[in-house]
């Protein structure tokens, strides 16, 4: 295999590699570098999810999603799985579950996630990345899968999230 970067940035790298198939022909894939990720459902007692509303430029709109953020080097998923809560909903999570890991996109990019289910929720805020505008919501999780259903909440990690908490709670 040959690889070559192209890009690397603060958030992301771009590399394009040359790979010989199974088949014996070569070709060429793009893959965007990106480090491992946490998600987190953070539940309340109520049985009411928050989730943040933020705008993505991809998207072109805001989004409302459940928190997220990278992993920083030599920084634990749990540890950055509560920075990011405290972040950016203002909590800390008496209790941390993992739910499930993924890529978020394997077709191009290696970015993998780490879904936790929060709960015992107390109030502990750190100050928010300089880069971000996040606005709160807190809803019932009843609603917010709803909201799936209607294409309002159109995040995949969000509605992976949500749908296994949905699904945990069910068990």
């Amino acid at each position: 295999m040959e690889s070559h970067r192209l890009y690397e940035g603060r958030v992301l790298s771009l590399r394009v590699d040359r790979v010989n198939l199974p088949s014996g022909r070569s070709t060429v894939r793009e893959v965007v570098e990106h480090a491992p990720v946490v998600a987190i459902v953070p539940l309340d007692g109520e049985g009411n999810v928050l989730l943040v509303r933020q705008y993505r430029l991809p998207a072109k709109r805001s989004l409302l999603e459940i928190p997220a953020g990278g992993v920083d080097p030599g920084e634990s998923a749990e540890d950055a799985a509560q920075r990011e809560l405290q972040e950016e909903v203002g909590e800390r999570a008496g209790r941390l579950e993992r739910l499930c890991s993924f890529f978020a996109s394997p077709g191009y990019c290696d970015e993998y996630m780490h879904l936790y289910l929060a709960t015992e929720l107390e109030p502990s805020a750190l100050k928010a990345d300089v880069d971000e505008n996040i606005e709160v919501v807190r809803l019932p999780l009843s609603e917010a899968l709803q909201l799936i259903e209607r294409g309002e909440i159109c995040d995949a990690k969000t509605i992976v999230g949500l749908w296994a908490v949905d699904r945990h709670q069910r068990i």
